[in-house]
């Protein structure tokens, strides 16, 4: 009786696996490209704010697939070396977020450059301003959120990606 139910549950589990996949074949793509924020610096993956913000969309019944494309302590320089390799063709929207190493570093600030070729490309572009950070819950760095500081981001960000890809 019990591997029987083993057997129910694994078919359950193959057939929810497949339908999955063929939702995600589906799903608008938005790109999460920034630095350390976006990666979610001293967190779970599962808990950085790309992945909280997916699965936030995805419970408002929303087909999306959103990839984390942070690096830590990159800069805008970085990030527009690696736009392509990070941003797909067929990618609806991106979220944007310079971060403060350009300042720190000493390098020039390229924001305008990504967000003029996103923008031939056709992909919108949603700025994450480091100010949207104030106010959330922060590690003891002072820097980084935590994963409630990164829920309420995702939280924040979410209306502005599901109009963003027109959904």
């Amino acid at each position: 009786m019990r591997a029987r139910r083993l057997g129910i549950v694994g078919c359950l589990a193959f057939l929810a696996a497949l339908s999955l996949g063929a939702a995600s074949a589906d799903a608008a793509t938005i790109v999460a490209l920034g630095a350390s924020n976006t990666f979610g610096k001293g967190v779970a993956r599962n808990q950085a704010y790309p992945a909280q913000l997916e699965a936030i969309l995805r419970a408002k019944g929303l087909n999306v697939r959103i990839v984390n494309a942070g690096i830590n302590g990159d800069t805008t320089e970085g990030m527009l070396q690696r736009l392509d390799r990070a941003v797909p063709n067929g990618t609806r929207a991106v979220i944007l977020q310079p971060g403060g190493n350009d300042r720190r570093k000493g390098s020039p600030d390229r924001t305008a450059d990504i967000q003029s070729r996103l923008s031939a490309r056709g992909i919108k572009v949603i700025m994450l301003a480091n100010g949207m950070l104030g106010g959330l819950p922060h590690q003891p760095d002072g820097v980084h959120l935590t994963p409630e500081g990164y829920h309420m981001l995702a939280e924040q960000l979410a209306s502005q990606v599901s109009g963003a890809i027109g959904r």
